[in-house]
């Protein structure tokens, strides 16, 4: 097996995980490559992967791995996606900071979760992605997003309206801070810090949820993910934030954004006796309520 290993940042305090990572690795006889630029950073300290693969965009990631370990958090999870794009190359995530529901494999289960992937039955699941498209290549190749898009007003005094059609259909003006459309995977990130609900990573949905409303009796609402959803701004300022992601645009009015679900969808590695539902009670801490 061939595993790449992703990086946003490497702190000191993940060289205790890397030293088990990379004698795991040793030990299963699998071949590993590194982002280039972080392999630089760090083969002062690991001799031996200085003749390791590296790479540093999609088609060279295609070329080495099998198998990809996201090391780090969501964030990081959301910058591996960049890498996999279409390629069904299976992510594994491993959280090293604190909440993490896509990097969601402890740091300290490294040796338990490579005990399992040796195996060759590890099972995964496929997470859907929406693609945005515009007059103009906003993102370039990268105009889609795991978790979600986002439009947000720039300037902090006014709010926004954000007109809102689904499958040709109006659907409503928004007055509000800004706009939330998000799938399945991101119902757990942007979208239910602002009140939407948490949804199953396998329901064929989208969620489209306001930012601070001006009217209160506006509501997320969920979709078919088959429907095109489309986007106008009115902004006093006529500019603002566009984010798919962690990537942002700064945009105006004049854009009309299109929303569909993705043509391809990424795979997750389904972690051995570790559900969807096992990771909310976890994260949220669910479990911490004694009537349980």
């Amino acid at each position: 097996m061939r595993a790449a290993l992703v990086f946003t940042t490497i702190r000191e305090d993940y060289f205790p995980h890397l030293d088990i990572l990379f004698a795991v690795l040793a030990e299963s006889g699998w071949s590993l490559a590194l982002e280039e630029n972080f392999k630089n950073q760090i083969v002062l300290k690991y001799p031996a992967i200085s003749n390791c693969a590296s790479f540093n965009d999609a088609e060279s990631l295609k070329a080495t791995a099998d198998i990809v370990l996201s090391m780090g958090g969501d964030g990081t999870f959301l910058k591996t996606i960049l890498y996999v794009r279409d390629s069904q190359i299976p992510i594994l995530g491993i959280n090293m900071g604190r909440l993490g529901f896509l990097a969601n494999v402890n740091k300290e289960r490294i040796q338990e979760a490579f005990d399992y992937l040796k195996t060759g039955n590890f099972a995964t699941n496929q997470r859907s992605l929406i693609r945005m498209d515009s007059e103009e290549a906003l993102f370039g190749n990268n105009n889609y997003a795991l978790n979600e898009l986002t439009i947000h007003k720039k300037d902090s005094a006014s709010m926004i309206s954000i007109e809102v059609s689904v499958g040709g259909e109006y659907l409503n003006t928004y007055w509000a801070d800004g706009l939330i459309i998000s799938t399945p995977t991101g119902s757990t990130a942007y979208s239910l810090s602002c009140g939407g609900p948490i949804i199953t990573p396998d329901s064929p949905v989208l969620v489209i949820t306001p930012i601070a409303p001006h009217n209160l009796n506006v509501r997320p609402i969920i979709i078919k993910d088959d429907l095109e959803i489309k986007v106008r701004v009115d902004d006093r300022s006529n500019s603002h934030l566009l984010t798919l992601d962690s990537r942002s645009e700064v945009i105006n009015d004049s854009y009309e954004l299109r929303i569909n679900k993705a043509p391809f969808s990424v795979r997750t590695v389904q972690f051995e006796n570790l559900s969807f539902f096992d990771t909310i009670r976890d994260k949220l801490l669910w479990g911490l309520d004694r009537r349980n």
